[in-house]
């Protein structure tokens, strides 16, 4: 059973970890307690847009990059057929290194 939160907390965690940060440097960015903060990684707590919003922006990575990337995630658990490339229309609008940050 896919469990989204877990998904969520994966890739979040991922990000965090490609920076090189800290949990205690994101929470600080994020305003978030570091506890709460590592539940949402661990896929212990379910997190609200807003805070989704706060941790996104701590990580200076867009939240529907984030989303992507879960959704995918969640796809490929699913068996569905994931293409690798951005549809040319929302290329435009998204940056390399947005796209390469949490992958």
């Amino acid at each position: 059973m896919i469990v989204l939160r877990r998904e969520i907390g994966d890739v979040l965690r991922d990000a965090r970890q490609h920076q090189g940060r800290t949990l205690r440097e994101v929470s600080s960015a994020a305003r978030v307690s570091l506890g709460y903060l590592s539940e949402v990684e661990r896929g212990q707590k379910e997190a609200s847009s807003e805070l989704l919003h706060s941790i996104c922006g701590a990580l200076d990575i867009p939240l529907s990059v984030v989303l992507r990337e879960v959704s995918d995630r969640v796809a490929v658990a699913e068996g569905i057929f994931v293409p690798d490339t951005v549809p040319v229309d929302l290329a435009g609008t998204v940056s390399r290194r947005d796209l390469t940050a949490v992958g």
